[in-house]
Parts: C-alpha cells; structure tokens; sequence
C-alpha cells in the first residue's frame, strides 16, 4: 500500500472540513424548517381566531378596526376626564356656598 501524497492528504481533509459543513447546514436547514412549520401552524390559529372574534383575517382590516378602537377609547378617556373635573368643580362649589 503506497502512502499519501501530501495533495491526497489536503484534499482529504478538506473533504472532511466540508462534510462537517455540510452537516452542520442539514441541521440548521431541519430546525428552520420546523420553525417554519410551527410558525405556519400559529399563522393558521391566529387567522382563524381573528375571523371568529373580527369577523375577518385581513390585516389591513384588523389595523383599521384597532384604530377606530384606540380613537373610540381616547374619546371615553376625554369623556370620563371632563366628567371627573366637571364633578370636582361642582363639589368646589358646594364648598364654596357653605
């Protein structure tokens, strides 16, 4: 049996380097893929919870439905506020009136 050649031995290990990549990026490669596939089934959840609870899985429509809840609660909040200094000046004046 003839040894190696020195170019044999380099070739050989850098096959070895490169198997070692290689299976490195199959692993990497079978995780992202059941990261795609949980992500996927969480995408179908939430679209279907949206069409339950919305009545539609459209995003844009989602935004618009969270804006107009956002401006609905800002306008409660404004309400609610002038309700509360409106009490509180009625009360300085009953305090003022005895």
């Amino acid at each position: 049996m003839t040894s190696l050649t020195r170019l044999e031995t380099d070739q050989l290990r850098r096959l070895e380097e490169m198997r070692k990549t290689f299976d490195k990026l199959r692993a990497e490669r079978i995780r992202a893929e059941g990261e795609v596939e949980r992500l996927s089934r969480e995408l179908e959840e939430a679209r279907a919870l949206a069409l339950s609870e919305l009545g539609t899985d459209d995003t844009a429509e989602i935004q618009r439905l969270i804006e107009e809840a956002r401006a609905r609660n800002a306008k409660i909040a404004e309400d609610f506020g002038a309700a509360l200094r409106d009490i509180e000046l009625r009360l300085r004046q009953l305090g003022d009136e005895r």
